[in-house]
């Protein structure tokens, strides 16, 4: 297995204001854009060349990764000129594939996280000699996901996506985002048109008596859809919880790039990535984080399982816990921000403007 499709035109609105500037695959998690990870991961498994599918601000993908040399792998890119779904991008990227109709082709999505054993599944699928394989999960809690049951052999027997009723909730196993077609169903899709794979190509080919072969591995898997999915990768990534050759140091409690600056006195910790060009003050305590270039964290600040944008600054004293500040946001001193709160980029927050508790 040689080809590989990689889907990053969503916009990524869940992500809000992070994605106001960059798209999802393009925000860094440890150190790096998040979408290194996932070249970097592909080609150690094999991968010699990979079609990445564009769409929102597909622009700023080719100045980053231009022909792939880096990650020693052929790297192409195809841009939707209008979304066309999951299915339509594949079928739409496909174009540019080189193998032959029974050629494998590897298909993964650009936000999610996962440390499956990329080769194990193409050689399952193989084996199995699949029209298409499915990467399974399994979660506590299904409903948010598509549901895929299978039988002692691994063969999909149906596919519900998002179940809405107790009864609907008929297994475990979910659609982990990650496929191996065989090359002459991808050209079965038809062209031009938005599809979903989900709810349109997979029950089709089940439907029509395709063989679908599901894949169950128990292993690391995050869905990066919401901030803080995305903050819990990139920390994840730098203690070395799931591995990636494209981190830029060594794994520990903190990675600091060339450039920043961490006064004595500041306290990294939980997996925390300090960008280029940010800057620390004395007496601040950071965990689990995710501080973008040129931001600045004052003296005293608390930050937990947070994002600082690109650009922005935080005041002296002020608690950020569970939130994101976008780029270029200016916040001021002794402020509270928790629960979820979203600054969006290049807000100004005055000094002592939000808290959750009483004066100190």
């Amino acid at each position: 297995m040689t080809e590989a499709i990689l889907l990053v035109g969503g916009q990524g609105t869940r992500l809000r204001p992070v994605t106001v500037n960059t798209p999802k695959p393009m925000v860094p998690a440890a150190g790096v854009p998040f979408l290194a990870h996932q070249i970097a991961r592909a080609a150690a498994a094999g991968v010699t060349h990979i079609v990445m599918a564009t769409c929102y601000l597909a622009e700023v993908f080719e100045p980053y990764f231009g022909d792939g040399s880096d990650f020693g792998i052929s790297l192409e890119y195809v841009v939707e000129d209008e979304p066309l779904g999951t299915g339509g991008a594949i079928r739409n990227a496909a174009q540019r594939l080189t193998g032959g109709p029974d050629s494998p082709v590897l298909v993964f999505n650009g936000d999610i996280l996962t440390g499956l054993d990329i080769a194990g599944l193409v050689e399952s699928h193989q084996a199995a000699d699949a029209d298409v394989s499915l990467h399974l999960v399994r979660v506590e809690d299904p409903r948010a996901f598509g549901l895929v049951p299978t039988d002692a052999d691994g063969r999909v027997l149906a596919f519900t996506e998002k179940p809405e009723t107790p009864e609907e909730i008929i297994t475990d196993q979910i659609n982990a985002g990650c496929y191996v077609f065989r090359r002459s169903v991808i050209d079965s899709i038809p062209a031009g048109r938005p599809v979903s794979v989900e709810r349109e190509t997979f029950p089709g080919l089940l439907a029509s008596g395709a063989k679908l072969h599901g894949v169950t591995e128990d292993t690391y898997w995050l869905d990066l859809g919401k901030p803080e999915s995305f903050v819990q990768a990139s920390a994840d990534l730098v203690r070395g919880i799931v591995s990636s050759p494209a981190v830029p140091g060594p794994r520990g409690e903190a990675l600091v790039l060339p450039g920043a600056q961490v006064a004595e006195g500041a306290k990294l910790t939980g997996g925390t990535v300090v960008g280029a060009g940010a800057r620390i003050e004395s007496g601040a305590v950071v965990q689990g984080s995710i501080v973008l270039d040129g931001a600045i964290l004052g003296a005293d600040t608390v930050v937990n399982a947070s994002l600082i944008g690109a650009g922005a600054s935080v005041g002296s004293r002020t608690v950020v816990t569970g939130a994101v500040i976008g780029d270029g946001a200016v916040v001021g001193a002794d402020n509270e921000l928790r629960a979820g709160v979203r600054v969006w980029c290049e807000a100004e927050l005055p000094d002592a403007a939000v808290r959750f508790s009483s004066d100190r």
